[in-house]
């Protein structure tokens, strides 16, 4: 079973980013693959492949966590890629408090010192990887960025603002690769913490 604690924004957030990206969407044709609104979460740990016996005591982890944390406000703002593969959406607000969350949730020292909070709107294709890997097998250099495509992405992302929502609880999910719509990820909420620190 693959785990990861996550915060997700409010359906209002997430209409308001996907229709800032109606339009940039159209730009890439097929070199991105993009997430389901309805999946788009802000990871706060990943905690990998986990036996099904290990979600009682990451979930009581999560307890203990949610008890020390009050709500934060955040939103979510600007763009970024993570090694020309993963295009992101970043997060304005309280992030010096949501950074202390996602450090109090990952139980993985290397992970607190990678943490990063954004929201994954979409990767690049299958199509897109096999075209670059041809192309590095004929010797040609790879366009950083996947190419003009993911750059023009980002760039047109760059100045988005969102509205402001509250992050009010911490959920355990699951992950099943490739169950979810256009062969992406499928998950399901395990449970649900509220934040109730003061």
């Amino acid at each position: 079973m693959r785990l990861f604690a996550a915060a997700h924004p409010p359906r209002a957030a997430r209409e308001h980013l996907a229709r800032a990206m109606a339009a940039v969407r159209d730009m890439t044709g097929t070199a991105l693959r993009w997430g389901d609104p309805e999946q788009w979460h802000l990871t706060l740990a990943f905690y990998g492949d986990q036996p099904e016996g290990a979600v009682p005591d990451l979930s009581e982890h999560l307890r203990e966590v949610a008890r020390s944390f009050p709500p934060l406000r955040v939103s979510l703002h600007g763009a970024g890629s993570f090694s020309g593969t993963t295009l992101w959406v970043g997060v304005a607000g309280q992030t010096a408090e949501l950074t202390e969350l996602m450090h109090a949730c990952s139980l993985d020292p290397d992970e607190r010192a990678r943490q990063r909070a954004h929201l994954t709107v979409a990767r690049t294709s299958r199509t897109e990887r096999a075209r670059q890997a041809k192309e590095r097998r004929r010797g040609s250099r790879v366009r950083a960025h996947t190419g003009p495509e993911l750059a023009h992405v980002v760039h047109a992302l760059s100045v988005y603002e969102g509205p402001e929502w509250t992050v009010g609880e911490i959920r355990l999910v699951s992950s099943e690769l490739g169950e979810g719509r256009s062969g992406g990820a499928l998950h399901t909420t395990v449970e649900r913490h509220p934040l109730s620190g003061v």
